[in-house]
This record gives C-alpha cells, sequence and structure tokens, in this order.
C-alpha cells in the first residue's frame, strides 16, 4: 500500500491538471459562444441564397444553356472536402468525423481524392493512405471568406475542368452544446431545392437571370463552405468544453478518492503506532 507522502504528491499532481482543465473549460466556453453567435447568424442567409438560387434555377433559359456547376455527369471520379479540427482536446468529435468520411470513401466505387482542412482529417487520411489533394490547416477561429476561398475556387477549377464529377462535402452539424451530427453533403452539382407552387414567382432579372447565376453559383459554394466551417468551429468548441468538465469533474473526484485513501493510510498507521506502544508497554510489565 502506498504511503501518505506517495499520496500527497499524486494529489498534487491531479490537483494542477484540474486546474488546466478548468481553465481550457473556460476558455472552449467563450470560444463557443461567439461559434454559436457567428453560426446562428449565418443560417438565414445560406438559407435566403440558397431560396434565389433555386428561383434562378427554375427560370425559363432560351436553348440548352446551363451552367457548369449545375451540370450533372457519370460519377467517375469524386473530391470530398473533409473538415476537421486543427486540435485536440475535443472528446470523440474529430473519431466521429473520420469515420463517417471514411464510411463515405468505402462505399463508393470510384476513385475519391480528399481535400482536409484541418490536421486532424489529415493525419487520418495519411495514414489510411488516401489520395490527398490538398491540405489547409491553421484555421483562425474566426474565419472569414477569404480563409475559404482557395478551398471553393479549387473545387470550383477541378469540377469544370472535368477533373471531379461530383464534390462531398463532410463537417460537424452543430445542434446543442451536447450534441454534434457529421453531415455528408454533395456540394457539386449544385441541386438548387425545388420551388413550391406558392413561391413560384415571375420575377424579372437585369441582366439575365443565367448571368446572374452565373455570378452566384460560385458564391453560393463560397456560402456553403464558409457555412460548414462555422458549424465545425461551433461544434469543436462546445466539444471542447463538455470534454474539459468532464475531465475536470472527474479529477476532483480522483481527489476525493485519494484524499480518503490518504486519511485511512494515516489512520492505519497511526493505529499501528499505538499498537506497538501498548505492545511494548505490556511487555516491560
Amino acid at each position: 500500500m502506498p504511503n501518505v507522502r506517495t499520496i500527497r504528491r499524486r494529489i498534487r499532481s491531479v490537483q494542477n491538471t484540474a486546474k488546466i482543465t478548468k481553465a481550457m473549460q473556460m476558455i472552449a466556453a467563450s470560444k463557443m459562444r461567439r461559434a454559436q453567435l457567428a453560426t446562428i447568424a449565418g443560417r438565414p442567409y445560406a438559407q435566403k441564397i440558397r431560396d434565389v438560387l433555386a428561383d434562378l434555377a427554375a427560370q425559363p433559359v432560351e436553348g440548352d444553356a446551363i451552367h457548369p456547376l449545375l451540370q450533372k455527369r457519370e460519377v467517375k471520379r469524386i473530391q470530398l472536402i473533409h473538415i476537421t479540427p486543427d486540435r485536440g482536446l475535443c472528446g470523440g468529435l474529430p473519431a466521429n468525423l473520420n469515420r463517417a468520411a471514411g464510411q463515405f470513401i468505402l462505399g463508393r466505387q470510384a476513385p475519391v481524392s480528399v481535400v482536409t482542412v484541418g490536421r486532424k482529417g489529415r493525419d487520418f487520411m495519411v495514414r489510411a493512405s488516401r489520395d490527398v489533394r490538398a491540405v489547409f490547416t491553421d484555421t483562425n477561429d474566426r474565419p472569414g471568406i477569404a480563409d475559404i476561398s482557395p478551398v471553393a475556387r479549387l473545387a470550383i477549377d477541378d469540377y469544370t475542368s472535368g477533373a471531379v464529377d461530383q464534390v462531398v462535402l463532410t463537417y460537424s452539424q452543430f445542434i446543442n452544446t451536447s450534441l454534434q451530427r457529421p453531415v455528408v453533403e454533395q456540394l457539386l452539382p449544385v441541386e438548387p431545392a425545388p420551388l413550391a407552387a406558392s413561391q413560384a414567382v415571375g420575377y424579372i432579372y437585369e441582366p439575365a437571370s443565367l448571368r446572374v447565376l452565373g455570378a452566384l453559383l460560385p458564391r453560393f459554394v463560397e456560402m456553403q463552405i464558409y457555412h460548414a466551417l462555422l458549424e465545425a468551429i461551433a461544434s469543436e468548441q462546445s466539444a471542447r468544453m463538455v470534454a474539459m468538465q468532464n475531465a475536470t469533474d472527474n479529477a476532483l473526484e480522483l481527489i476525493d478518492s485519494l484524499t480518503l485513501l490518504m486519511n485511512k493510510v494515516r489512520q492505519e498507521a497511526i493505529t499501528r503506532e499505538l499498537l506497538d506502544i501498548v505492545g511494548g508497554v505490556a511487555a516491560l510489565e
């Protein structure tokens, strides 16, 4: 059985760990709140641009003119944009995302190239010996459109050039503080949402609707990736805050257990000393 000094040293070590995890929990909570506000604020814009896109795609056009980002082809090559955290200590979030991406790749007959946004996804794809097309790391906690423009440009260029026939996006959707859901959704070709009969209004676009659609589609792709990144950041900070809170609670429970053990060991030591004294007195008598 360990002695009192060893147990006391272990208690101090766990206390220091608890202080670190508590500080990380508070930092993650602050970042989580900011990320949640950015995600919630961006959802109406993402929905509205999808509605406008659906209306534009429903407009009649002369001939067979169709934007390259709307053209559907036989899927022979797929590109996967995999958004994951750069850092760990956020529970099972990275593992869940990598599992969803791995299941998607294994479930496809066509070859899949991967564009990773985040170190956790990059490490997983490299370990799995996948075709990594590009790597983007060190994403800012407050990203802007400029941060995801290279990713969007890469996806658009590869699709319009015919290098890939489908672009898929994987990220973690923020549901609430304790729930983050891995999402796998198609990015290209763009599939506008169908319009209900009550929504089909005959708008007149100036310039022509096809030109407006051509200017809006690249912006829509950027917005989809940007919104996915906001969702991923909010999910990461929420998962990290919960993980650090659980770590702090476990450390405090361990401290209580060690304190109880230390008191038992000390009491046993005192009892043995008293028995030795009583035994020595009885021997002298």
